[in-house]
């Protein structure tokens, strides 16, 4: 059994989970899940024995300095607890990490032990993927369950996907097999631009787990950074004819295929955010806004010109409204290590919790350990 010590009762709890690696295009899940941290001050109660899963060769720890003492941090996931206060308080379970190497059941098993320990609710699982979708249009979120029920009543997808998958998948059928609802929401990251940071799909995450718990989630300075992103994407796409080419022809498809949404749910969704963000005793506040619009997002991408490609593999997600459009070669997603925009969650070898080494990033439909890159979007539907 799992003893927690120093963890209060928690107010009807929801453990929202991000991993580094395969199923985190751009980094944009395990960002949204640092943010949630940041912004309410999370505190860390337990961080899983990183010598039982990983292989310290895919993730290598890394040494510091702390005042003159040389220390190791190793690669590993922690768990930290926020208390949201308000009218309607209700406490959140953050896990934050990189997709294990090994013994995913066990890994498994462990978290959803700290679940039954804390009375959690629901487990909401976030993942970002490479799709056929321009940078020019709000990201794609889709929200995916295996149960009927929950699907019904939430207003959620059933997945139907079949194929290769990653620990988002097993750690949302291991809940459903432990009677735990769970949801994994999914973003879209253009593949021709998939270098992280993401702020913009980071953004479009919080924004529809926001939709999905009920809670107003501060978001500081991520709108000004999802619109510097958008900004510099534009302006590398603007430098090569070719892309900017192949920017208008996914946007075409993807009005295309999303004009009778424009009217219905999507601006349904707004107006209700739009009013939870007036609620007495909020107030709009500083950073407050919506991924959506008409305005650009951006942040820079990285150096060097950037090539349009074409996905040549299915990966195991897809989110709708990414619909494949043909197009020039793809470039390699994501970088892993050190590259990544996010620190991934370590457990110091002095005791406390630190950041050390990312994991896989994605690219493509490999499985992780064969390419560094991460899953893209089939024609199946989400993943999980």
């Amino acid at each position: 059994m799992i003893e927690l010590e120093g963890v209060p009762e928690l107010i009807d709890p929801v453990m929202v989970a991000a991993f580094e690696g395969w199923n985190d295009a751009g980094d944009a899940a395990s960002t949204a899940v640092g943010h949630l941290d940041r912004e309410w001050k999370g505190e860390v109660f337990a961080a899983l024995d990183a010598e039982d899963y990983y292989d310290f060769q895919v993730n290598r720890p890394t040494v510091f300095l702390d005042n003159g003492v040389r220390k190791i941090t190793w690669p590993t996931t922690r768990l930290s607890v926020v208390r949201v206060g308000g009218d309607k308080p209700r406490d959140l379970v953050l896990v934050r990490g990189i997709e294990p190497s090994m013994r995913w059941r066990s890994f498994c098993n462990e978290l959803l032990g700290f679940a039954h320990e804390l009375g959690v609710e629901m487990v909401v699982i976030l993942g970002a993927l490479l799709g056929d979708t321009p940078h020019t249009r709000p990201v794609p979120v889709s929200g995916v369950t295996s149960d009927p029920d929950l699907a019904r009543t939430m207003d959620l997808e059933e997945t139907r996907y079949e194929g290769p998958t990653g620990i988002v998948g097993i750690l949302q059928e291991a809940c459903t097999h432990a009677g735990v609802p769970a949801v994994s929401l999914w973003a879209a990251v253009p593949h021709y631009v998939s270098q992280p940071p993401n702020p913009k799909a980071t953004l479009a995450l919080l924004n529809r787990l926001e939709d999905l718990i009920g809670l107003r989630i501060p978001l500081g300075e991520l709108p000004e950074d999802a619109r510097a992103w958008q900004l510099g994407v534009d302006q590398l796409a603007a430098e090569d004819s070719e892309v900017a080419e192949y920017v208008q022809t996914l946007e075409e498809a993807r009005d295309t295929a999303e004009l009778p949404e424009a009217s219905g749910e999507a601006i349904a969704r707004e107006f209700e955010r739009y009013l939870r963000r007036r609620e007495p005793g909020a107030g709009p506040g500083p950073g407050v806004a919506t991924e959506g619009g008409d305005s650009p997002f951006l942040l820079d991408p990285g150096s060097g010109r950037i090539r349009p490609p074409k996905p040549e593999q299915p990966g195991p997600e897809s989110v709708p409204g990414s619909e494949s459009v043909q197009g020039p070669e793809p470039v390699p997603g994501a970088g892993a290590g050190e590259t990544s925009g996010e620190a991934p969650q370590e457990d110091s070898a002095g005791g406390a919790a630190d950041e050390g080494p990312t994991g896989e990033n994605p690219a493509d439909g490999n499985p992780p350990g064969e390419d560094p890159e991460g899953p893209e979007a089939p024609e199946g539907g989400p993943g999980k």
